[in-house]
């Protein structure tokens, strides 16, 4: 996946769309980040005011990751597998949220370390491999498994777009995840193990201590490979985390928006924006998480969440929390009265 500046949505929609925000019949400034989005959202739609949001779609890539025998989560690798097939059943925290906001719920066993063959073919049917290698002490994943797993996250983001997808959300689910995210976050932008760990799961004092010295370990192995982002997934990532950075990447080149999740997202985002200059301009950040790294990769970013409320599930959950924000702003850009049509001529 070559790097390949993304071209912003149009900048002539967009200025019509901040010309019928402050022309509303409200005072100027006074809709906030609701009628920041909902000017954004006109412009990424290509169309003032913008269209109400009825196909929006979360995509759960779950997989498993080397790091999680090494102390760095609270929880057992063993949770992955039974989170998969809770989301399956509907019965995950996500589910709730997305029943209750009208989103369609995908997940994918990209690398989720079990035997998942009685699951759903949609299911299983992309796996690149079981786990992926703990990151200290080797490359997550092969050159080539990247590279196939970039090619995934594509394909799914083409598929939902080219099906009507209005508006695309990023899950994660694995065990284990944050400590890669967090690494990531550091190689691409130059931060030491001390400012991007964070408590994952809830890990204790020891358990924060050894996960800051994985990264830390992890960051001195891969020295001198920061420049590439394939090369960066694949001393540092694992492979659903290299296929939500190409799901990110093809989503802006066709063009459609992305609601970003927590730490594993965004994470996702700033290697995706290092892959793909410009991809940004596509995306709004649903929620701050609990998670150091996040901050950092959304400042870095442009970024500034929508919410904060302290959550730090991840599956998307975030995000889909968000999308009655981006609601919101349409539903005011299209519905209420400019003052030009409430003043007496």
């Amino acid at each position: 996946m070559d790097q390949t500046r993304i071209a912003p949505p149009s900048p002539t929609v967009a200025a019509r769309a901040q010309e019928r925000l402050a022309g509303l019949a409200t005072p100027p400034g006074a809709l906030g980040r609701i009628g920041e989005v909902g000017a954004w959202l006109a412009a990424a739609q290509g169309e003032v005011p913008p269209r109400p949001l009825d196909d929006v779609r979360l995509v759960v890539l779950a997989g498993d990751h080397g790091v999680a025998a090494h102390g760095v989560s609270a929880y057992p690798p063993a949770i992955t597998e039974a989170m998969v097939r809770t989301i399956v059943s509907g019965r995950a925290g996500v589910s709730a949220l997305a029943a209750a906001h009208g989103v369609s719920v995908q997940v994918l066993d990209v690398a989720v370390d079990a035997d998942l063959a009685d699951l759903p073919p949609e299911v299983t049917a992309h796996k690149v491999r079981r786990g992926s290698g703990p990151i200290h002490l080797t490359d997550a994943l092969t050159r080539e498994e990247t590279e196939q797993s970039l090619a995934l996250g594509a394909r799914l983001a083409r598929e939902h777009v080219e099906s009507g997808a209005q508006l695309l959300i990023t899950g994660d689910l694995g065990i284990g995840n944050t400590t890669p995210a967090a690494a990531l976050v550091a190689a691409v932008l130059g931060l030491p193990a001390d400012e991007v760990t964070g408590r994952g799961t809830g890990i204790d004092d020891d358990g924060w201590t050894r996960k800051r010295d994985v990264i830390a370990q992890a960051l001195a192995r891969a020295e001198g490979r920061t420049e590439d982002p394939v090369d960066v997934l694949t001393a540092l990532g694992s492979a659903d985390l290299a296929a939500t950075t190409g799901f990110l990447v093809w989503a802006s080149t066709l063009g459609t928006p992305v609601l970003l999740d927590g730490l594993m997202s965004v994470a996702c985002a700033v290697v995706a924006e290092a892959m793909a200059p410009g991809a940004s301009a596509w995306w709004v950040a649903g929620h701050r998480s609990t998670e150091p790294a996040q901050t950092h990769a959304l400042k870095s970013l442009g970024l500034e969440p929508l919410l904060d409320i302290g959550m730090r599930l991840g599956e998307g959950s975030g995000a889909v929390a968000a999308l009655p924000v981006l609601r919101s702003g349409i539903a005011v850009m299209r519905d209420v009265a400019l003052l030009s049509e409430i003043l007496p001529s």
